[in-house]
C-alpha cells in the first residue's frame, strides 16, 4: 500500500437491490471482479433463516434465493428498499403488498420479523444488509487469502443522509471499515474513465438503471479527473418494479380466470415472482416467453400463460419514460444540452431491456449508448478503483462529486430555508446569516436539520435538530457580554460588546429623558400595534401548524385564507392595531375549525 496509513487491500462492493459485486483493484495486476462460492461473479442480495423444522440454517446469496419459493416467510429480500427509511413511507407501505415475510414497525422504522430457532427474530434493514456485506468481505477474503478490513461501498446517487449513514452501519456491523461511500453512477463512470485510458476526456451521462434503483449523472472527464456536475435519480425504480408490474398482470389475470387471488399465498407469489423475473430476462433476447408454474396454487395445478415483449413495455412504459424525465432534469441542473454528451454509460442490469437503449437513442438523435463494460459489474469495478486510489495504489484519479438533495433549515411558516443546493460539489462549507428569531424576548432558538427539495418542511426528512440558548450578562463595568449555548453538547459562543456602555453627558441624558416622556405615549400605542401584527403572525404560523398535524382538513380554505393574510400582511406593514386585530380573530375563528 502507499504512505496513506491505510493496510492491507481495499476491496470495492456494489451493494444492489436485488444482486451485490465486489471487486479489488491490486497494484499491477488491474481490477478483478471476485467471484463467490459457486463461481458466479454477482450474488444475489438475500437472507434466508431456514424453520426449526428444518436446522434452522442461515443462507446468504445464492442458497437463500434458491429455496425461497418453499420459505416465502422466512427469505429476505429487497432489505435495500427498506434502509434509513420511515416504516410509513408511501413507497414503503406500497412494497410490503408485495413482500412475503411480516414486517413492522419499531421505533418508526420498518424491521423484519423472522423465525429463528423457533422463536420470532426482529431484524433491522441494517442488520440484513450486513449479511449481504458480510458475504462480500467473505468472497474476497477467500480470494485474497487474508483478512480484508477496509471497503468501498457504493449508494444510489439519490440516496439521502439517513440511507447513507444507515447504510455505512450496515457495513460496520459487516466488520467493515467503509472508508469511503461513492455514488452508484459516479463509481461506473470511474469504470467507464479508467477503461478508456488516462487520455480520455469529454462529457458523459451515466445511466443507471438497476434492481431497484434509478440514477443518472453527467461527468466531466480530463486527464483522470472526474467532475460530477449534477446527479438525479429515483431511489423505487428499477427492475423490481418492471416485475411488480408483470406480477400484478398475471395477479389480475389468475383472479379473472380461475377466481383465486394469488397475492394471498406468500407461496404462490414467491413463485410468480420467480417466474416473472425470468421472464423478464428472456424478454432481453427474444420477443415472446411463457410463463409456467406447477402446483401454482390450491385449484391450479399447472398455470402457463404467454408473455410478449410488446405486452411487458406496454405494462412498464411510464416507468420507462419517468428514466427519461430525470434526465432531462440532470442536464438542466448540470446546464449541458444533449448535444455535449460525448458518451452515455449504460449501467445497471436492467438497461439490457431493449425499449430502454431504444429510448435513450431516440432521445439523444441517435447517439449508440456505450457498452463497453459489463452493466452488472461496473459498480464494483469503479469502488475498487477508489479503493485503491485512497489506498496510494493508484495516483492520478481525481474525484469531485456532488450533493443530490439540499440541505437546510426549517423556518418560521414551516417553510425550508435552503443552505447547500442539490448539485453543489462536495466536500463544501456554506454559511447563511441571516435567521433572526421570530418574537422579541426570545431566549432559545430551536434548529431542525432538513434534506430535500420540497418548499414545506414537513415534506422533507429530518435529519436532526438542537436548540440554541441566548444568555446576556453585564458586568459591574457596564460591559454587554452575549453568550450562546448549544444544549446537547453544553458548546458555547460568546461576544463581548465593549460599546455597550458609552459616557453621556447630562445635557444628553435630560434630552433622553424628556424626548422619553413626549414619545412615551406613542410608544404605548406603537408597542401595542407591533404586538397585533406578532399574534397575527403567530396565528397564520398555528393555523398551517394545525393543518399539518390534520391532513384530513380540507387544506384549499385554510391555504387560501393564510395566502390572502400573508399578502395583506406584506403590503400593510403601517396597519393599525384594529387591523391586525380583526385579521387575527378571522383566522383563530378558521383554527377552531381545524
Amino acid at each position: 500500500m502507499g504512505d496513506t496509513g491505510i493496510s492491507g487491500e481495499v476491496i470495492g462492493i456494489d451493494l444492489g437491490t436485488t444482486y451485490s459485486c465486489v471487486a479489488v483493484a491490486r497494484k499491477g495486476r488491474g481490477v478483478e471482479i471476485i467471484a463467490n462460492d459457486q463461481g458466479n461473479r454477482t450474488t444475489p442480495s438475500y437472507v434466508a433463516f431456514s424453520p426449526a423444522s428444518a436446522g434452522s440454517e442461515r443462507f446468504i446469496g445464492e442458497a437463500a434465493k434458491n429455496q425461497a419459493t418453499l420459505n416465502p416467510r422466512g427469505t429476505i429480500f429487497d432489505a435495500k428498499r427498506l434502509i434509513g427509511k420511515k416504516y410509513d413511507d408511501p413507497e414503503v407501505q406500497k412494497d410490503l403488498s408485495y413482500l412475503p415475510y411480516p414486517v413492522v414497525e419499531i421505533h418508526g422504522k420498518p424491521c423484519i420479523e423472522v423465525e429463528v430457532k423457533g422463536k420470532p427474530k426482529i431484524f433491522t434493514p441494517e442488520e440484513i444488509s450486513a449479511m449481504v456485506l458480510w458475504k462480500m468481505k467473505e468472497a474476497a477474503e477467500q480470494y485474497l487469502g487474508k483478512q480484508v478490513i477496509n471497503a468501498v461501498v457504493t449508494v444510489p446517487a439519490y440516496f439521502n443522509d439517513s440511507q447513507r449513514r444507515a447504510t455505512k452501519d450496515a457495513g460496520i456491523i459487516a466488520g467493515l471499515n467503509v472508508l469511503r461511500i461513492i455514488n452508484e453512477p459516479t463509481a461506473g463512470a470511474l469504470a467507464y474513465g479508467v477503461n478508456q485510458g488516462p487520455d480520455k476526456k469529454g462529457t458523459i451521462l451515466v445511466y443507471d438503471l438497476g434492481g431497484g434503483t434509478f440514477d443518472v449523472s453527467v461527468l466531466e472527464i480530463n486527464d483522470g479527473i472526474f467532475e460530477v456536475l449534477a446527479t438525479g435519480g429515483d431511489t423505487h425504480l428499477g427492475g423490481g418494479d418492471f416485475d411488480q408490474r408483470v406480477m400484478k398482470y398475471f395477479i389480475d389475470l389468475i383472479k379473472k380466470k380461475y377466481g383465486k387471488d394469488v397475492s394471498q399465498d406468500p407461496k404462490a407469489l414467491g413463485k410468480l415472482r420467480r417466474e416473472c423475473e425470468r421472464a423478464k430476462r428472456v424478454l432481453s433476447t427474444q420477443t415472446q416467453t411463457r410463463v409456467e408454474i406447477d402446483s401454482l396454487i390450491q385449484g391450479v395445478d399447472y398455470f402457463c400463460e404467454p408473455l410478449t415483449r410488446a405486452r411487458f413495455e406496454a405494462l412498464n412504459l411510464d416507468l420507462f419514460e419517468r428514466t427519461l424525465e430525470i434526465v432531462k432534469s440532470t442536464l438542466k441542473d448540470a446546464k449541458v444540452s444533449k448535444g455535449r454528451i460525448d458518451e452515455i454509460v449504460l449501467v445497471g442490469g436492467s438497461t439490457r431491456i431493449p425499449k430502454v437503449g431504444e429510448m435513450l437513442r431516440k432521445a439523444f438523435d441517435g447517439k449508440e449508448p456505450c457498452n463497453g463494460i459489463n452493466p452488472d459489474e461496473a459498480v464494483a469495478y469503479g469502488a475498487a478503483i477508489l479503493g485503491a486510489n485512497l489506498a496510494g495504489d493508484r495516483p492520478g484519479v481525481v474525484l469531485f462529486d456532488v450533493t443530490p438533495l439540499s440541505l437546510g433549515i426549517r423556518v418560521h411558516g414551516d417553510l425550508m430555508s435552503i443552505v447547500v443546493p442539490r448539485n453543489t460539489p462536495i466536500p463544501t462549507k456554506k454559511s447563511k446569516g441571516e435567521y433572526r428569531t421570530v418574537k422579541d424576548q426570545q431566549t432559545g432558538l430551536f434548529i431542525e436539520v432538513l434534506q430535500g427539495e420540497r418548499a414545506r418542511g414537513k415534506d422533507c426528512l429530518l435529519l436532526g435538530s438542537f436548540r440554541l440558548t441566548v444568555t446576556f450578562e453585564v458586568d459591574a463595568d457596564g460591559i454587554l457580554t452575549v453568550t450562546a449555548k448549544e444544549e446537547a453538547t453544553g458548546k458555547s459562543k460568546s461576544l463581548a460588546i465593549d460599546n455597550y456602555k458609552r459616557n453621556l453627558s447630562s445635557r444628553e441624558i435630560e434630552r433622553m429623558i424628556r424626548e422619553a416622556r413626549e414619545m412615551a405615549e406613542h410608544d404605548k400605542k406603537e408597542t401595542a400595534r407591533v404586538e397585533a401584527r406578532n399574534q397575527l403572525e403567530d396565528a397564520i404560523y398555528d393555523l398551517n401548524k394545525a393543518v399539518a398535524a390534520k391532513l384530513h382538513m380540507k387544506y384549499g380554505e385554510v391555504e387560501g385564507a393564510v395566502r390572502e393574510t400573508s399578502e395583506w400582511l406584506d403590503n400593510n406593514n403601517g396597519a393599525s392595531m384594529q387591523d391586525y386585530k380583526d385579521k387575527s380573530r378571522k383566522l383563530k375563528n378558521l383554527l377552531k375549525k381545524v
